[in-house]
């Protein structure tokens, strides 16, 4: 593969390993942009992004040391274009408890609590930190920046399953109302809401159908529809303060 040039500025995207992160990344890197990533695994499709010209770099948002070593390999770049914020964990609450004694219940609190700090530190801490820690870059572009964040369409509507990762996406819709607000008119602040975009290799086929009759459009569009969500986001001058929901009219879909 050719490598990229950089005519177009510096794009950083969290969690770019695999799946829409890793599409993303590919094909903004192919457009021209020149890209940073951060990934918790080295895959074939990092190698890929390493191989075209990406700057590729293991990280661990959870951990602040992780974080401060992702933040000091942009020392060297003058400006950022865009920070999209990719890096996500799709964990369940734990099944549900009732204690007879206080050291059953403190157990069960330490568990609980455990899965919420998790996706609070890598959904709504390591953006907020990461956006002031590089905000000097971004205000330092000559063509715009841009901060996208990727939520979930559960953070409009809850989850039964779900609800620590529910709050932790809705917290991170908060905060790109607020950076909206603090950065304009030099920074433009999104997100994009998806829900069903692609299925993983193992799901079945009774899940499938299931999951494609929740949308108006049942279908998954692939993570091609999150891209030209991006790049919408990238090329317009105007917008900011939204979250764009990519739901399939999931919404209006009554029961």
């Amino acid at each position: 593969m050719q490598k990229s040039h950089s005519a177009k500025g510096l794009i950083v995207i969290t969690g770019a390993g695999q799946r829409v992160g890793l599409h993303c990344a590919a094909a903004l890197q192919q457009q021209g942009y020149q890209l940073l990533v951060s990934y918790r695994k080295m895959t074939a499709g990092i190698a890929a992004l390493q191989q075209a010209g990406a700057h590729c770099i293991a990280a661990d948002f959870n951990q602040l040391e992780s974080m401060a070593t992702f933040i000091a390999a942009l020392q060297n770049y003058p400006a950022i274009r865009a920070i999209i914020h990719n890096a996500s964990s799709w964990q369940a609450d734990l099944p549900r408890q009732y204690a007879s004694d206080s050291q059953t219940m403190s157990a069960q609190l330490q568990q609980d609590a455990a899965v919420f700090d998790a996706m609070q530190h890598i959904h709504a801490r390591a953006p907020y930190l990461l956006n002031r820690a590089l905000l000097p870059k971004l205000l330092a572009s000559t063509d715009g920046a841009d901060i996208i964040h990727l939520t979930d369409f559960v953070a409009s509507v809850g989850s039964s399953k779900h609800q620590a990762y529910a709050a932790s996406k809705a917290a991170l819709e908060n905060l790109t109302l607020s950076l909206a607000r603090q950065l304009a008119p030099k920074v433009k602040v999104n997100a994009i809401a998806p829900a069903l975009v692609m299925f993983n290799e193992n799901d079945d086929a009774v899940y499938r159908q299931q999951a494609l009759a929740k949308s108006l459009m049942a279908v998954a569009p692939g993570p091609d529809e999150v891209l030209q969500t991006i790049l919408y986001l990238l090329h317009s001058n105007y917008i900011t303060g939204r979250i764009l929901p990519l739901d399939g009219g999931r919404h209006l879909k009554l029961p």
